[in-house]
């Protein structure tokens, strides 16, 4: 498991390590492998990255929020829907 003190920063993270790192942390935690010390670590720097990443997402939707175009070519501000 990589410690946050030793990679980099979750702030200084793409979605996609912060990810990445989120699913290692709970293949290892499901696994039941971790000794509960380092299981309670593991569960809070995930909590961590997953704030990290729904930060990331509210940015990326913002940023399409602001490129959506009407229907006469100009730009607009529209919400972004999830089905």
């Amino acid at each position: 498991m990589a410690e946050a003190k030793t990679g980099p920063k979750i702030e200084d993270m793409s979605f996609e390590e912060a990810l990445d790192e989120l699913k290692t942390l709970v293949g290892r935690l499901e696994s039941g492998e971790a000794p509960l010390d380092e299981a309670i670590e593991a569960y809070e720097l995930g909590a961590r990255l997953k704030a990290h990443c729904e930060a990331k997402l509210r940015q990326a939707q913002e940023r399409i929020d602001k490129i959506t175009l009407g229907p006469d070519g100009l730009p607009k501000t529209e919400p972004f829907e999830t089905e």
